[in-house]
Parts: C-alpha cells; sequence; structure tokens
C-alpha cells in the first residue's frame, strides 16, 4: 500500500486523479492535495461529484513541499510551475510524476524555445509513454507525463515509423475537446464562441509538434531520414476527447503494401499493450473511449497516390493526462499496469 499526494488539485487533471485513485486498491491514502486559493476548504466545493467516494474529509491545504512525504506525488501544475516544485521533492526521494510540460525535453533549449519559458530544474526525466519506454520508467523516479496531443499522435504512427517503410514527412490533425483548454473560463471556451463551431489554432506553432516529432525519431534507425512533423489542432464542440488524423506517404519501395499487411503491422507492435485497440474495419469514435486509459486506432487505408491515413482516439483527461500517469504510477511500483484505470469507453 502507498501514499499518494496531488500538487494543484482544483483543475481536470487533479479532479480525474481523485477519480481514478478512489478505486485503486493500493492506494492506502491521499495524503496531501493542494490548493493556495482553496486552502481549508474541502475538495468537495470544487469536485463535489466525488461526494461519497472516500474523500469527504480531504481538504486542500497549501502545505509547506517540505511537509510531504509521501510515497508518490503527481505534479498537476501549470507548466512553469512545476519546475520549481518537482527538485525539491525529487531531493526527498519522492517518486514524482509530472503532468506539465516543464520534463519533457532532453533538450532545455527546445523548451525554452517553444514554451517561452526559462528554464530553472532542470532533471532526468523518463518520457512516460508507456507503449515506448516502459522499462524505462520501471527505473524512474521522475516521469514527465506525455502531452495530449502528442500521446494521440505518436501511438497513431509509431509502428510505420519504427518498420521504416513512410516518408519522413508526417502530417498530424487533430480535432480537441474544450477541456483541454483548462478549467479556467476564457472568450475562446466561452460556449458561445464553442457551440456549433471548430476553430484551428496554432495551425503551424503548436508547442506539442516538437514533443511528437523528438519522440517519433527515437524510434527512427540511423539509416533513415529522421521524421518531419507538422501538426494542427482545432478547438471543437464537446466536452472530452481528441481524435487525431495522420497523414504520411509510403516510400517507393513500399508501395504495394496492402491495408490487411499495415493492420498487421499495427498488430503485431501494440501486441502486449493492453491500452491501445487496433481496429481493422470498425471506425474509432470519441465515446469509445470516454472516460477510459485507451488509445483506439483505425483506418490504414491507401489512396491512390501513396498517402496512408490512420485515425486515433482518446480521452484527453485519462489517457492524454491523468489515467496516463497512474499508469506510470502502477509501472515504477510494480503493479499490475492496469489497476485503477482499466475501464471501458463510456458509449454513448
Amino acid at each position: 500500500m502507498v501514499s499518494v499526494s496531488i500538487i494543484g488539485g482544483t483543475g481536470y487533471t487533479g479532479s480525474e486523479l481523485l477519480r481514478l485513485l478512489a478505486n485503486h486498491s493500493k492506494i492506502e491514502a491521499i495524503e496531501h492535495i493542494t490548493s493556495r486559493k482553496e486552502s481549508g476548504n474541502s475538495i468537495l466545493k470544487i469536485h463535489p461529484h466525488l461526494k461519497s467516494m472516500g474523500y469527504d474529509n480531504l481538504c486542500f491545504e497549501d502545505i509547506d513541499l517540505d511537509k510531504i512525504d509521501s510515497d508518490v506525488v503527481f505534479c498537476a501544475t501549470p507548466h512553469g510551475a512545476s519546475m520549481n516544485i518537482v527538485p525539491k521533492l525529487h531531493e526527498k526521494g519522492i517518486k514524482v510524476i509530472d503532468l506539465s510540460g516543464d520534463y519533457r525535453f532532453e533538450d532545455i533549449s527546445m523548451y525554452e524555445e517553444w514554451y517561452n519559458l526559462k528554464h530553472t530544474g532542470k532533471l532526468n526525466a523518463v518520457y512516460g509513454l508507456p507503449e515506448l519506454h516502459r522499462e524505462l520508467i520501471k527505473k524512474a523516479d521522475l516521469i514527465a507525463n506525455p502531452g495530449c496531443f502528442p500521446t494521440g499522435a505518436i501511438l497513431s504512427i509509431a509502428p510505420l515509423v519504427e518498420k521504416g517503410i513512410i516518408e519522413e514527412r508526417v502530417i498530424f490533425d487533430s480535432k480537441t475537446g474544450v477541456s483541454g483548454a483548462g478549467v479556467e473560463p476564457s472568450q475562446t471556451t466561452h460556449y458561445p464562441n464553442v457551440n456549433e463551431n471548430i476553430k484551428p489554432y496554432k495551425i503551424t506553432n503548436h508547442r506539442h509538434t516538437p514533443e511528437i516529432e523528438k519522440e517519433l525519431n527515437k524510434l527512427v534507425e540511423v539509416s533513415n531520414k529522421p521524421v518531419k512533423v507538422s501538426f494542427t489542432p482545432h478547438l471543437a464542440p464537446f466536452t472530452r476527447g481528441i481524435l487525431t488524423t495522420a497523414h504520411t506517404y509510403l516510400k517507393e519501395n513500399s508501395l504495394d503494401i496492402t491495408q490487411a499487411e499495415i493492420v498487421e503491422i499495427y498488430t503485431k507492435f501494440y501486441k502486449k499493450e493492453h491500452f491501445v485497440r487496433v481496429y481493422d474495419e470498425e471506425m474509432v469514435s470519441l465515446t469509445g473511449v470516454r472516460g477510459s486509459n485507451f488509445c483506439d486506432i483505425a483506418g490504414f487505408e491507401i489512396d491512390r497516390n501513396g498517402r496512408l491515413v490512420m485515425v486515433s482516439a482518446i480521452d484527453n483527461l485519462v489517457k492524454g493526462a491523468s489515467g496516463q500517469a497512474i499508469q506510470n504510477m502502477n509501472i515504477i511500483l510494480g503493479f499490475d499496469e492496469k489497476e485503477g484505470i482499466n475501464y471501458c469507453g463510456l458509449k454513448p
């Protein structure tokens, strides 16, 4: 049994961590959940849906980091804040899973360029995408939880990059629900501006682009050209989920490959991955993964120009954030990887 604390518990990721951990058989207690603004208030003030889930006496705290001594700490703070928190916890020997972008880049200059922030807390973290880095995660004490867009994008194309049968250019087009913008309302997320509308944003310079690219390039053999990623997100009028369409082109010597052979590549690559489901006939849907830690992948169609199209679906708050964070915790602590997060999607 282990104790857990959550730094930054008022947002959607904090809420989902609490929801999922409530059914985790190995969690002895949520020792601390922090919030400066809500310090002293019951968590049910912000998360009333968690009533009767074992948290009725749990309150937000504005606590000194020196007083936190849990086995695992989830850091669910904004980009730029984690780098000032994580090192203090790491020094105490606490296993930390950071849900921000602060530790996702081995190259600090890349982080500073795309996040427009000065990085002050460099530590060696493992990028927490279990399907690609499980063995490293097992040995880690600091996990950089992947971004939501990168999770769906990377998993949708990784088998082909490793196989070396596609050209170097890959294009990702993603539709995301409004919860991806966080709990604080804005003009962008205001209901009249989102409802019955779809809006592309940061169409060529979204900061998740280099995260996708650098992870895919870890799969590229030395003899192959590095992958070049183009990524455009769209805000869509639904609450949860990311639907990503991946476009790429087959290499000249792979143009005779069939759809069935592509499906077989994916099936083999993800054979042992419980949380990746490959569909060879049905198309994926956001309702199929809503509330779950699954990434569903389908499509695999090739057009007359050799363009290959895959589609992935994830819940941005679960596999794209809190569920994957718990999956990482399960791995580093040697628990069953499915513990606490083995739910199917809420369809319809």
